[in-house]
């Protein structure tokens, strides 16, 4: 087992991130091709995506040939004996990436033991880079980030997401028609990663979402968390991201909502 912390892991996930970052920017050019579909209709991989994945494991294993890697797509390998693990999504956001909507991202984060204690999310449309060490802080751009923001939920700006699945996604409509009379409104940006990450910057006031991925939240929950959000995983795995503040009251007008 390691006795490696965020910090020294950290200067390997910005340096992993820019590069899929600058891949992804330049490859955005071109007009993507070889797009598929996964799970359904809605959810679609590029080969960019694949590229993105492949720089990112070439780099990280370059490194560190010891650990282990989780991607999103599944292309990545490590031997995974050094106590390491790096929780990759290399484009988060693919569609609003592939329809040239600005919100999409990479993320990566580094776990000792099972536990996250760097992230680094990487906005190259907007030149944003979110970063964090677990005990340390969160960073965009090198500035200190904290939460803020709306004192009650009616003043709140709310985030959220929509999982792949039809009937999924109905059931998540009907929440959010509980939820909107609620707060000041709700934003649904495509990109769980910098939703997260927006939380603690304050173009967020809050966030929820069922059904994210290791490697949607991984970083991200620790930029927020380091900027001194309340991050909760809900036992019907909805993650609710919010200011002390506005915590509590957001977790109970999801229960009054009805289930996603």
């Amino acid at each position: 087992m390691t006795d490696l912390g965020g910090r020294e892991l950290l200067p390997l996930a910005l340096e992993a991130a820019a590069a899929a970052g600058a891949l992804l920017r330049d490859g955005q050019a071109s007009a993507p091709t070889d797009v598929r579909t996964k799970t359904s209709l809605t959810d679609m991989v590029s080969e960019l995506d694949r590229a993105s994945e492949a720089l990112i494991g070439r780099i990280v294993l370059g490194a560190r040939p010891d650990d282990a890697i989780l991607g999103e797509e599944g292309g990545l390998t490590g031997t995974g004996t050094s106590g390491v693990r790096w929780v990759v999504d290399p484009l988060d956001g693919t569609t609003n990436y592939l329809y040239g909507f600005p919100a999409w991202a990479v993320s990566i984060a580094a776990e000792v033991g099972g536990e996250v204690v760097a992230g680094v999310v990487h906005d190259p449309t907007h030149a944003e880079t979110f970063s964090a060490v677990r005990g340390e802080g969160s960073w965009c751009n090198g500035n200190p980030l904290r939460v803020g923001g709306a004192t009650s939920l009616a003043t709140a700006l709310v985030g959220t997401g929509f999982g792949y699945d039809a009937a999924v996604r109905a059931r998540q409509g009907r929440q959010v028609a509980g939820v909107l009379p609620c707060v000041r409104d709700i934003r649904r940006g495509g990109a769980a990663a910098l939703d997260l990450c927006w939380v603690a910057l304050g173009r967020l006031d809050a966030y929820y979402e069922r059904g994210l991925q290791p490697w949607d939240w991984a970083a991200g929950m620790l930029v927020a968390g380091e900027a001194g959000a309340v991050v909760e995983v809900l036992d019907d795995g909805t993650a609710v991201v919010a200011p002390p503040q506005l915590h509590r009251d957001l977790v109970d007008l999801l229960a009054g909502a009805g289930a996603a």
